[in-house]
């Protein structure tokens, strides 16, 4: 059994866990670790492959291989919080920058998620945040204008929870979550700081009012390398 790949693979994470490799920046060439690890090409290729399998590097034909970031920031799944809540809790500088902020009458798609008559008109924000400078989360939010008459550019910037609770008085009570891997649009690279990934994670939030009534839809598209998702399970 050939476990020299499995030795190399350890040697190149554990540079990459202490920083020795910086995230962004490029490995040795295949020829290079072929020489420092005295293995060959087969057997380099294999520990390289294990490394992008498992999420440490990325492979760009005709470029090389290229660390990733692995300090990813836990985001969870399971709970209902706001970016400003967690962004509390975040050591790098959070911002909020809003895209689009708009009362539209909903189309088919959003009355469907919302389960809205026709002409129902939703407020559409669509804000993109960004950690430690890199832009890596774009939000899509309509909200049922029944609910929220009136929103601004402040509010959206600061939190739209935190005025929905405090000043309108609703009460948020729980949210159904769905979480898949996407083909990036067009959207997505625009707003966000997209590098070479070809493929976005994307939570869809409805969020409901403590009398359940469905008053939320999102989209929450998030870069795939900066983001792991995080939840907690009891077997009883």
């Amino acid at each position: 059994m050939d476990s020299k790949y499995i030795s190399i693979y350890h040697e190149i994470l554990a540079k990459i866990e202490d920083g020795e490799i910086a995230a962004g920046s490029k490995l040795p060439s295949e020829t290079e670790m072929i020489g420092e690890y005295g293995a060959s090409r087969d057997t380099v290729r294999k520990a390289l492959h294990l490394l992008e399998q498992n999420g440490y590097i990325q492979r760009i034909q005709g470029k090389g291989s290229f660390a990733l970031d692995i300090n990813k920031l836990s985001f969870p799944v399971s709970g209902l919080t706001s970016f400003k809540e967690l962004a509390q809790k975040m050591t790098e500088k959070c911002r909020t920058l809003v895209k689009e902020l708009e009362k539209i009458p909903a189309d088919e798609f959003i009355r469907e998620q919302l389960k809205l008559p026709e002409q129902a008109e939703v407020w559409k924000a669509v804000r993109v945040r960004q950690i430690g400078g890199k832009k890596i989360i774009l939000d899509k939010d309509f909200l049922d204008a029944r609910y929220v008459p009136k929103l601004t550019q402040a509010i959206c910037e600061d939190s739209i929870y935190e005025h929905l609770e405090t000043k309108l008085g609703l009460k948020i009570g729980f949210a159904q979550k769905e979480v898949t891997v996407q083909q990036a649009t067009q959207e997505d690279r625009k707003y966000l700081d997209f590098e070479n990934y070809n493929m976005i994670v994307v939570v869809k939030n409805y969020t409901y009012l403590e009398d359940m009534t469905l008053f939320q839809y999102t989209e929450s598209r998030h870069r795939p390398d900066k983001f792991k998702f995080v939840g907690f399970a009891r077997r009883n």
